[in-house]
């Protein structure tokens, strides 16, 4: 008996500033009552932008909720902030729809892509961490996220609205029924999650870092005053909420996260659900 894939919970898209919108869905997690947020990000400016692509189990729901926000021969920008599966699994047919749109990426993005999509050279655009791009009515400003699992990640700051795209970081698990801001989340299962997912599957070399050189890069995000922070696995954090998820970020070293599904734990789920062991 072969195990079905469980699809993705659709969550309309939210609007996190003017013309700024997620584009959302959450994964319901294997043999526990919890969620993953699996967004992206939609700036309806005077050159619009998407930013990253999404998975291919959610695509028409995300290509119906991007295009009902802005026309595909409208679309001038498709940023990715990395090259992992959730990030650009909807990409071909991005670039098939927008025949106006420009991929912003980097050298190892591009060579990274290159044995499974093979991006249109002419159709590229290279900015590093640290690089700025004019779209028209705002400048986007790309930085490197503290943490990441991809060399290639980048962070992207909206200077017209201060909207913080944090790529991965941020990520925290939800209960099995997804919420739209952080503050919507149990204290404690915040705290817990957050240092579960960015130990456990995203960057396990935490406990490895230079801490004052951790906290340094910290520091400089929070410098940047984000007027929200979004990324592609967590809830929408805002307001006070901004404050609470930038401690929890420079904590992450010294963090002791709980432990990690083991064999033991798949077998229960293996058992629960009936498949044959």
């Amino acid at each position: 008996m072969s195990f079905e894939p469980v699809e993705p919970i659709h969550l309309p898209p939210l609007e996190v500033a003017a013309d700024t919108f997620l584009i959302r869905a959450a994964q319901p997690a294997l043999g526990a009552p919890l969620s993953v947020a699996l967004n992206s990000l939609v700036i309806r400016g005077a050159e619009p932008v998407i930013v990253d692509t999404g998975t291919t189990s959610n695509r028409q729901g995300w290509l119906d909720d991007v295009f009902s926000l802005v026309e595909p021969g409208e679309v001038r920008w498709v940023v990715l902030s990395h090259e992992d599966h959730d990030h650009v699994g909807n990409l071909t047919e991005v670039l098939d729809r927008c025949p106006q749109a420009t991929v912003v990426a980097n050298w190892a993005l591009t060579e990274r892509l290159g044995p499974e999509i093979g991006l249109p050279l002419d159709r590229l655009r290279w900015v590093d961490a640290g690089g700025t791009l004019d779209v028209g009515d705002r400048h986007l400003r790309f930085t490197r996220p503290p943490v990441y699992d991809s060399p290639t990640t980048r962070a992207v700051l909206d200077s017209l609205t201060g909207v913080l795209w944090a790529s991965d970081a941020f990520a925290t698990p939800m209960g099995s029924e997804p919420v739209d801001r952080v503050e919507d989340l149990p204290p404690p299962m915040w705290a817990e999650g957050f240092a579960m997912f960015h130990h456990h599957a995203l960057a396990p070399w935490l406990s490895l870092v230079d801490v004052v050189g951790y906290e340094e890069q910290v520091a400089a995000m929070a410098a940047s005053a984000p007027s929200a922070i979004v990324g592609a696995h967590t809830p929408l954090i805002d307001g006070p909420s901004i404050e609470r998820a930038i401690e929890l970020l420079a904590t992450l070293p010294a963090t002791v996260p709980p432990p990690h599904p083991d064999q033991e734990a798949l077998e229960a789920i293996v058992a629960t659900i009936g498949l044959p062991a």
